[in-house]
């Protein structure tokens, strides 16, 4: 039987998690548990009211990197997903916990990577004038934001914009398609081989599958 599971890892309001949720039944993966490292996250809450096995793994309470990961493990570990899914889990992850869950770790990130790495993607993009702007779900690697892209959303910068409409609208673009990637992902469509994506075995480019803002709701076609 395929396993079809996979544990979400957060540490804030949870909007990811939230779409994710609402996803699961019609992509049919499902989610089996939510760990976060902030104990006030919001997310916590909305895992209790789904009914979805919830820990807190307090990284201040411990005096390493390494025990913290190595609790989070455990965990994770017990429930043996198919994939570990970072949704705006806020700690760089060190290479040994990595390691563990190679081409099962995946993360959302507000940019068109390798453009704007780390914090403060709106804010960065507004400032250099760029066109265009969007979202990259890719695999974690232990270099910060750098492992191969799976699926990337793009959108067209308008005149007026400013950065809580960047926010609002790239966020949009994060839950329909970091849902989407976890899919294709679950029934190997998507694939990984020695850090190069496919999808129904024919090589992506280094952006990954690309969508446009405008061509979202079409997703679902491939």
């Amino acid at each position: 039987m395929q396993n079809n599971t996979i544990v979400v890892l957060i540490s804030g309001t949870g909007t990811n998690l939230q779409a994710l949720i609402d996803s699961q039944k019609r992509y049919k993966y499902q989610i089996v548990a939510v760990i976060s490292n902030n104990p006030k996250a919001l997310g916590i809450a909305i895992a209790k009211k789904h009914g979805i096995n919830n820990f807190v793994v307090d990284h201040r309470k411990y005096q390493t990197r390494e025990l913290f990961e190595l609790a989070m493990s455990e965990i994770i570990n017990s429930y043996n997903p198919a994939l570990v899914v970072l949704a705006g889990f806020m700690r760089i992850l060190e290479p040994q916990f990595i390691s563990q869950f190679n081409n099962r770790l995946i993360n959302i990130h507000p940019s068109l990577l390798p453009k704007y790495k780390g914090l403060n993607t709106h804010k960065r993009v507004l400032r250099n004038k760029d066109k265009q702007h969007g979202c990259t779900a890719h695999l974690v690697i232990p270099e910060l934001d750098c492992g191969s892209n799976i699926v990337q959303a793009t959108l067209d910068i308008q005149e007026q914009e400013t950065e809580d409409s960047l926010n609002t609208r790239v966020k949009k673009m994060e839950y329909i398609i970091y849902a989407w990637c976890v899919k294709m992902l679950i029934q190997k469509r998507i694939t990984i081989n020695n850090k190069t994506i496919f999808l129904d075995s024919k090589k992506l480019p280094i952006t990954g599958y690309t969508v446009t803002e405008l061509s979202l709701h079409t997703i679902d076609d491939i």
